[in-house]
Protein backbone atom coordinates (compact mmCIF):
# COMPACT_ATOMS: atom_id res chain seq x y z
CA UNK A 1 0.00 0.00 0.00
CA UNK A 2 3.09 2.70 0.81
CA UNK A 3 4.64 1.79 -2.37
CA UNK A 4 1.62 2.36 -4.47
CA UNK A 5 0.86 5.41 -2.43
CA UNK A 6 4.88 6.85 -2.87
CA UNK A 7 3.89 5.86 -6.75
CA UNK A 8 0.89 8.06 -7.11
CA UNK A 9 2.47 11.03 -5.64
CA UNK A 10 5.31 10.46 -7.74
CA UNK A 11 2.91 10.40 -11.07
CA UNK A 12 1.03 13.41 -10.24
CA UNK A 13 4.18 15.36 -8.93
CA UNK A 14 5.97 14.91 -12.55
CA UNK A 15 2.45 15.86 -14.18
CA UNK A 16 2.09 19.16 -12.22
CA UNK A 17 5.99 19.77 -12.91
CA UNK A 18 5.26 18.96 -16.55
CA UNK A 19 2.12 20.92 -16.65
CA UNK A 20 3.02 24.14 -15.05
CA UNK A 21 6.76 24.53 -15.23
CA UNK A 22 7.93 22.35 -18.64
CA UNK A 23 5.15 22.61 -20.13
CA UNK A 24 6.97 24.15 -23.84
CA UNK A 25 10.66 25.32 -24.64
CA UNK A 26 10.11 28.88 -23.85
CA UNK A 27 8.57 27.60 -20.12
CA UNK A 28 11.70 24.93 -19.63
CA UNK A 29 14.45 27.60 -20.45
CA UNK A 30 12.43 30.29 -18.06
CA UNK A 31 12.39 27.65 -15.12
CA UNK A 32 15.93 26.88 -15.52
CA UNK A 33 16.91 31.14 -15.67
CA UNK A 34 14.51 31.14 -12.59
CA UNK A 35 16.45 28.01 -10.51
CA UNK A 36 19.66 29.50 -11.41
CA UNK A 37 18.83 32.45 -10.12
CA UNK A 38 17.17 31.66 -6.84
CA UNK A 39 20.48 28.96 -6.10
CA UNK A 40 22.83 32.25 -6.38
CA UNK A 41 20.48 34.04 -4.56
CA UNK A 42 19.94 31.45 -1.94
CA UNK A 43 23.94 30.51 -2.20
CA UNK A 44 24.92 34.21 -1.68
CA UNK A 45 22.09 34.60 1.28
CA UNK A 46 23.54 31.56 2.66
CA UNK A 47 27.00 32.39 2.85
CA UNK A 48 25.67 36.04 4.68
CA UNK A 49 23.99 34.14 7.31
CA UNK A 50 26.35 31.89 8.40
CA UNK A 51 30.03 33.22 8.01
CA UNK A 52 29.64 36.57 7.66
CA UNK A 53 26.55 38.07 9.96
CA UNK A 54 27.43 38.42 13.42
CA UNK A 55 23.89 37.37 15.63
CA UNK A 56 26.07 38.39 18.82
CA UNK A 57 24.17 41.78 18.26
CA UNK A 58 20.71 40.05 18.23
CA UNK A 59 21.53 37.66 21.54
CA UNK A 60 22.67 40.02 23.28
CA UNK A 61 19.93 42.64 22.73
CA UNK A 62 17.19 40.44 22.40
CA UNK A 63 15.13 41.21 25.58
CA UNK A 64 15.32 45.00 24.85
CA UNK A 65 13.86 44.10 20.92
CA UNK A 66 11.01 41.79 22.75
CA UNK A 67 10.62 43.82 26.24
CA UNK A 68 12.56 46.87 26.05
CA UNK A 69 12.95 48.50 29.84
CA UNK A 70 10.16 46.23 31.28
CA UNK A 71 10.89 45.29 34.90
CA UNK A 72 12.90 42.12 34.28
CA UNK A 73 11.24 40.55 38.11
CA UNK A 74 8.22 41.45 36.13
CA UNK A 75 8.97 39.59 32.91
CA UNK A 76 6.18 36.64 34.45
CA UNK A 77 3.43 39.10 33.25
CA UNK A 78 5.06 38.90 29.24
CA UNK A 79 4.68 34.98 29.81
CA UNK A 80 0.73 35.34 31.26
CA UNK A 81 0.18 37.65 28.42
CA UNK A 82 1.38 35.32 25.86
CA UNK A 83 -0.23 32.38 27.21
CA UNK A 84 -2.97 33.76 27.13
CA UNK A 85 -3.28 35.11 23.51
CA UNK A 86 -1.50 31.68 22.89
CA UNK A 87 -4.81 30.28 24.84
CA UNK A 88 -7.60 32.60 23.09
CA UNK A 89 -6.07 32.12 19.24
CA UNK A 90 -5.51 28.48 19.37
CA UNK A 91 -9.01 27.78 20.88
CA UNK A 92 -10.46 30.05 18.39
CA UNK A 93 -8.37 28.13 15.49
CA UNK A 94 -9.39 24.77 16.38
CA UNK A 95 -13.46 26.29 16.27
CA UNK A 96 -12.77 27.13 13.06
CA UNK A 97 -10.47 24.60 11.89
CA UNK A 98 -13.42 22.52 12.63
CA UNK A 99 -12.45 19.89 9.70
CA UNK A 100 -8.96 19.39 11.65
CA UNK A 101 -7.28 20.78 8.81
CA UNK A 102 -3.51 18.90 9.44
CA UNK A 103 -1.81 21.86 7.39
CA UNK A 104 -3.39 24.98 9.10
CA UNK A 105 -3.09 23.66 12.40
CA UNK A 106 1.18 22.50 12.09
CA UNK A 107 1.37 26.09 10.82
CA UNK A 108 -0.26 27.60 14.35
CA UNK A 109 2.48 25.61 16.07
CA UNK A 110 5.28 26.52 14.41
CA UNK A 111 4.40 29.83 14.14
CA UNK A 112 3.67 30.00 18.01
CA UNK A 113 7.07 28.26 18.31
CA UNK A 114 8.63 30.27 16.05
CA UNK A 115 7.86 33.04 19.26
CA UNK A 116 8.50 30.86 22.29
CA UNK A 117 12.26 30.08 20.76
CA UNK A 118 12.70 33.47 20.63
CA UNK A 119 11.45 34.20 23.80
CA UNK A 120 13.74 31.22 24.78
CA UNK A 121 17.02 32.96 23.70
CA UNK A 122 16.21 35.60 26.41
CA UNK A 123 16.08 33.63 29.10
CA UNK A 124 15.90 30.06 28.51
CA UNK A 125 12.90 29.48 30.67
CA UNK A 126 11.92 25.59 29.77
CA UNK A 127 9.16 25.61 32.36
CA UNK A 128 7.34 28.40 30.67
CA UNK A 129 8.04 27.10 27.34
CA UNK A 130 6.65 23.67 28.11
CA UNK A 131 3.20 24.54 29.95
CA UNK A 132 2.50 27.21 27.16
CA UNK A 133 2.98 24.66 24.75
CA UNK A 134 1.02 22.15 26.24
CA UNK A 135 -1.76 24.66 27.13
CA UNK A 136 -1.97 25.79 23.42
CA UNK A 137 -2.36 22.05 22.46
CA UNK A 138 -5.36 21.93 25.09
CA UNK A 139 -6.91 24.83 23.90
CA UNK A 140 -6.65 24.01 20.35
CA UNK A 141 -8.30 20.62 21.32
CA UNK A 142 -10.74 22.23 23.27
CA UNK A 143 -11.80 24.31 20.59
CA UNK A 144 -11.60 21.79 17.41
CA UNK A 145 -14.08 19.56 20.04
CA UNK A 146 -16.56 22.51 20.81
CA UNK A 147 -16.59 23.76 17.23
CA UNK A 148 -17.54 20.49 16.11
CA UNK A 149 -20.28 19.71 18.27
CA UNK A 150 -21.57 23.28 19.54
CA UNK A 151 -21.45 26.09 16.58
CA UNK A 152 -23.48 28.28 18.09
CA UNK A 153 -20.47 29.62 20.44
CA UNK A 154 -18.99 31.35 17.91
CA UNK A 155 -21.33 34.33 18.42
CA UNK A 156 -19.36 34.93 22.01
CA UNK A 157 -15.98 34.69 20.32
CA UNK A 158 -15.81 38.72 20.23
CA UNK A 159 -16.50 38.79 24.18
CA UNK A 160 -13.90 36.45 24.70
CA UNK A 161 -11.27 38.58 22.84
CA UNK A 162 -11.91 41.60 24.40
CA UNK A 163 -11.72 40.01 27.41
CA UNK A 164 -8.78 38.88 26.67
CA UNK A 165 -7.48 42.24 25.46
CA UNK A 166 -8.32 44.35 28.63
CA UNK A 167 -6.58 41.38 30.71
CA UNK A 168 -3.06 42.07 28.61
CA UNK A 169 -3.93 46.00 29.05
CA UNK A 170 -4.28 45.43 33.07
CA UNK A 171 -1.30 42.61 33.62
CA UNK A 172 1.20 45.35 31.63
CA UNK A 173 -0.09 47.99 33.33
CA UNK A 174 -1.01 46.74 36.96
CA UNK A 175 -3.37 47.68 39.43
CA UNK A 176 -5.90 45.60 41.65
CA UNK A 177 -3.15 44.01 43.26
CA UNK A 178 -0.27 43.87 40.67
CA UNK A 179 2.32 46.17 40.72
CA UNK A 180 2.12 49.62 38.52
CA UNK A 181 4.58 49.56 35.54
CA UNK A 182 4.64 52.85 33.86
CA UNK A 183 3.83 52.78 29.90
CA UNK A 184 6.77 54.43 29.41
CA UNK A 185 8.51 50.97 29.78
CA UNK A 186 6.07 49.46 27.21
CA UNK A 187 8.55 48.95 24.71
CA UNK A 188 9.85 46.85 21.73
CA UNK A 189 8.04 44.11 20.00
CA UNK A 190 5.39 44.32 23.06
CA UNK A 191 4.55 47.84 22.75
CA UNK A 192 4.44 47.22 18.97
CA UNK A 193 1.76 44.40 19.17
CA UNK A 194 -0.13 46.26 21.72
CA UNK A 195 -0.53 49.49 19.53
CA UNK A 196 -1.75 47.21 16.27
CA UNK A 197 -4.76 45.16 18.10
CA UNK A 198 -5.61 48.39 20.36
CA UNK A 199 -5.66 49.72 16.71
CA UNK A 200 -7.67 47.15 15.26
CA UNK A 201 -10.05 46.62 17.81
CA UNK A 202 -11.01 49.95 18.61
CA UNK A 203 -10.83 50.91 14.53
CA UNK A 204 -13.26 48.16 13.62
CA UNK A 205 -16.66 49.09 15.21
CA UNK A 206 -15.49 52.70 14.30
CA UNK A 207 -15.26 51.80 11.03
CA UNK A 208 -18.46 50.44 10.55
CA UNK A 209 -20.34 52.71 12.29
CA UNK A 210 -18.84 55.62 10.08
CA UNK A 211 -19.46 53.55 6.50
CA UNK A 212 -23.23 53.11 7.67
CA UNK A 213 -23.26 56.96 8.56
CA UNK A 214 -22.61 57.40 5.25
CA UNK A 215 -25.17 55.76 3.78
CA UNK A 216 -27.35 57.31 6.14
CA UNK A 217 -30.72 58.73 4.61
CA UNK A 218 -30.30 61.66 7.26
CA UNK A 219 -28.19 64.40 6.09
CA UNK A 220 -26.42 65.39 8.78
CA UNK A 221 -24.74 62.16 9.78
CA UNK A 222 -24.01 61.25 6.47
CA UNK A 223 -22.47 64.57 5.84
CA UNK A 224 -20.61 64.56 8.75
CA UNK A 225 -19.04 60.97 8.25
CA UNK A 226 -18.41 62.01 4.57
CA UNK A 227 -16.12 64.46 5.82
CA UNK A 228 -14.04 62.71 8.49
CA UNK A 229 -13.61 60.08 6.33
CA UNK A 230 -12.55 62.29 3.36
CA UNK A 231 -10.42 64.63 5.72
CA UNK A 232 -8.40 61.20 7.20
CA UNK A 233 -7.59 59.82 4.44
CA UNK A 234 -6.08 63.14 2.82
CA UNK A 235 -3.84 62.95 5.21
CA UNK A 236 -0.39 61.12 6.17
CA UNK A 237 -0.45 58.86 9.40
CA UNK A 238 2.59 61.14 10.46
CA UNK A 239 0.89 64.14 10.56
CA UNK A 240 -2.33 62.64 12.87
CA UNK A 241 0.32 60.69 15.29
CA UNK A 242 1.83 64.21 15.89
CA UNK A 243 -1.87 66.01 15.86
CA UNK A 244 -2.67 63.09 18.26
CA UNK A 245 0.37 63.85 21.00
CA UNK A 246 -0.29 67.40 20.66
CA UNK A 247 -3.92 68.37 20.48
CA UNK A 248 -5.33 65.57 22.78
CA UNK A 249 -4.10 66.94 25.86
CA UNK A 250 -5.30 70.07 24.62
CA UNK A 251 -8.90 69.13 24.49
CA UNK A 252 -9.43 66.92 27.77
CA UNK A 253 -8.91 69.11 30.74
CA UNK A 254 -5.60 68.97 32.97
CA UNK A 255 -6.57 66.86 35.57
CA UNK A 256 -7.27 64.29 32.99
CA UNK A 257 -3.93 62.91 32.06
CA UNK A 258 -3.01 61.25 29.11
CA UNK A 259 0.10 60.03 28.15
CA UNK A 260 2.28 59.22 24.88
CA UNK A 261 0.77 55.25 24.46
CA UNK A 262 -2.95 56.45 24.52
CA UNK A 263 -2.20 59.73 22.41
CA UNK A 264 -0.81 57.39 19.53
CA UNK A 265 -3.42 54.99 20.16
CA UNK A 266 -5.96 57.33 19.44
CA UNK A 267 -3.94 58.85 16.61
CA UNK A 268 -3.88 55.12 14.72
CA UNK A 269 -7.78 54.22 15.71
CA UNK A 270 -8.84 57.28 13.95
CA UNK A 271 -6.90 56.64 10.90
CA UNK A 272 -7.32 53.25 10.32
CA UNK A 273 -11.04 53.70 10.88
CA UNK A 274 -11.24 56.28 7.52
CA UNK A 275 -9.92 53.45 5.29
CA UNK A 276 -11.40 50.73 7.56
CA UNK A 277 -15.13 52.36 6.84
CA UNK A 278 -14.54 52.22 2.88
CA UNK A 279 -13.67 48.82 2.95
CA UNK A 280 -16.93 47.89 4.94
CA UNK A 281 -19.05 50.35 2.60
CA UNK A 282 -17.64 48.44 -0.64
CA UNK A 283 -19.00 45.17 1.67
CA UNK A 284 -22.14 47.27 2.40
CA UNK A 285 -22.85 47.87 -1.43
CA UNK A 286 -22.26 44.42 -3.13
CA UNK A 287 -25.53 43.13 -0.70
CA UNK A 288 -28.15 42.99 -3.54
CA UNK A 289 -31.23 45.31 -2.43
CA UNK A 290 -33.77 42.49 -2.53
CA UNK A 291 -32.23 41.10 0.44
CA UNK A 292 -33.23 44.35 2.38
CA UNK A 293 -36.72 44.04 0.62
CA UNK A 294 -37.22 40.00 1.78
CA UNK A 295 -36.79 41.14 5.39
CA UNK A 296 -38.88 43.90 4.99
CA UNK A 297 -41.43 42.00 3.83
CA UNK A 298 -40.89 39.15 6.56
CA UNK A 299 -41.60 42.01 9.14
CA UNK A 300 -38.22 42.46 10.30
CA UNK A 301 -36.81 45.87 11.93
CA UNK A 302 -34.67 47.92 10.57
CA UNK A 303 -31.96 47.33 13.00
CA UNK A 304 -32.72 43.32 12.95
CA UNK A 305 -31.99 43.06 8.79
CA UNK A 306 -28.68 45.25 9.49
CA UNK A 307 -27.53 43.39 12.16
CA UNK A 308 -28.60 39.82 10.75
CA UNK A 309 -28.59 39.93 7.57
CA UNK A 310 -26.81 42.70 5.78
CA UNK A 311 -23.66 43.34 8.00
CA UNK A 312 -22.80 39.66 7.69
CA UNK A 313 -22.92 39.51 4.31
CA UNK A 314 -21.33 42.68 3.93
CA UNK A 315 -18.37 41.89 5.97
CA UNK A 316 -17.77 38.36 4.76
CA UNK A 317 -17.10 39.76 0.83
CA UNK A 318 -14.43 42.21 2.20
CA UNK A 319 -12.38 39.89 5.07
CA UNK A 320 -9.24 40.12 2.65
CA UNK A 321 -9.72 43.97 2.44
CA UNK A 322 -10.00 44.38 5.71
CA UNK A 323 -7.43 42.02 6.84
CA UNK A 324 -4.98 43.87 4.27
CA UNK A 325 -6.02 46.74 6.47
CA UNK A 326 -4.98 45.42 9.75
CA UNK A 327 -1.72 44.29 7.80
CA UNK A 328 -1.21 47.33 6.83
CA UNK A 329 -1.50 48.93 10.43
CA UNK A 330 0.93 46.27 12.32
CA UNK A 331 3.65 47.97 9.63
CA UNK A 332 2.38 51.58 10.16
CA UNK A 333 3.26 50.92 13.87
CA UNK A 334 7.43 51.46 12.53
CA UNK A 335 6.10 55.21 12.72
CA UNK A 336 5.52 55.69 16.29
CA UNK A 337 9.22 56.07 17.02
CA UNK A 338 8.72 59.58 15.40
CA UNK A 339 6.46 60.55 18.43
CA UNK A 340 9.40 59.35 21.22
CA UNK A 341 7.81 55.48 21.66
CA UNK A 342 10.41 52.76 21.06
CA UNK A 343 8.61 49.80 19.20
CA UNK A 344 10.02 47.07 17.55
CA UNK A 345 11.46 49.32 15.29
CA UNK A 346 12.58 52.19 17.42
CA UNK A 347 14.07 49.68 19.78
CA UNK A 348 16.35 48.82 16.88
CA UNK A 349 17.91 51.58 15.96
CA UNK A 350 18.76 52.29 19.94
CA UNK A 351 20.66 48.92 19.66
CA UNK A 352 22.35 50.12 16.66
CA UNK A 353 23.65 53.18 18.44
CA UNK A 354 25.70 51.37 20.98
CA UNK A 355 29.15 51.66 20.24
CA UNK A 356 30.11 47.80 20.30
CA UNK A 357 27.10 47.37 17.36
CA UNK A 358 27.82 50.40 15.10
CA UNK A 359 27.26 48.99 11.92
CA UNK A 360 25.32 45.44 12.23
CA UNK A 361 22.06 47.07 10.26
CA UNK A 362 22.22 44.01 7.93
CA UNK A 363 21.55 41.75 11.53
CA UNK A 364 19.29 43.60 13.39
CA UNK A 365 16.93 44.53 10.83
CA UNK A 366 16.69 41.38 8.93
CA UNK A 367 15.49 39.93 12.85
CA UNK A 368 13.12 42.93 12.86
CA UNK A 369 11.55 41.89 9.26
CA UNK A 370 11.47 37.82 9.98
CA UNK A 371 9.23 39.03 13.10
CA UNK A 372 7.37 41.41 11.15
CA UNK A 373 6.79 39.01 8.59
CA UNK A 374 5.62 36.34 10.92
CA UNK A 375 2.59 38.16 12.63
CA UNK A 376 1.62 39.72 9.39
CA UNK A 377 1.32 36.15 7.70
CA UNK A 378 -0.46 34.48 10.27
CA UNK A 379 -2.97 37.47 9.93
CA UNK A 380 -3.41 36.25 6.64
CA UNK A 381 -3.39 32.60 6.97
CA UNK A 382 -6.18 33.42 9.83
CA UNK A 383 -8.40 35.23 7.42
CA UNK A 384 -8.05 32.81 4.64
CA UNK A 385 -9.36 29.86 7.37
CA UNK A 386 -12.27 32.63 8.56
CA UNK A 387 -13.15 32.71 4.51
CA UNK A 388 -12.73 29.15 4.38
CA UNK A 389 -15.54 28.80 6.86
CA UNK A 390 -17.44 31.70 6.37
CA UNK A 391 -18.54 30.45 2.78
Amino acid sequence: MGTVNLQALLTRTRSWLRRNLFSSVGNTLLTILCLVTLAAIGQGLWHWLTEVANWQVVQVNLPLLLVGRFPRDQLWRIWVILGLILGIGHFSWGYLDAKFTRAIALWGGVGAMAVLVALTLAGRPLGWILALWLGSGICWGGGHWLGSRFRQIGQYFPVLWAGGFFGVLWLLGGGLGLQAVSRTLWQGLVLTLLMAFSGIILSFPMGVLLALGRRSSLPVIRLLSIFYIEVVRGLPLIGILFSAQVLLPLIFPRTFEIDNVTRAIAGLTLFSAAYLAENVRGGLQSVPSGQVDAAEALGLTRWTTLGLIVLPQALRAVIPAIVGQFIGLLKDTTLLSLVGLFELLGMARSVLSQPEFIGYYGEVYSFVGVLYWIFCYLMSLGSRQLEIQRR
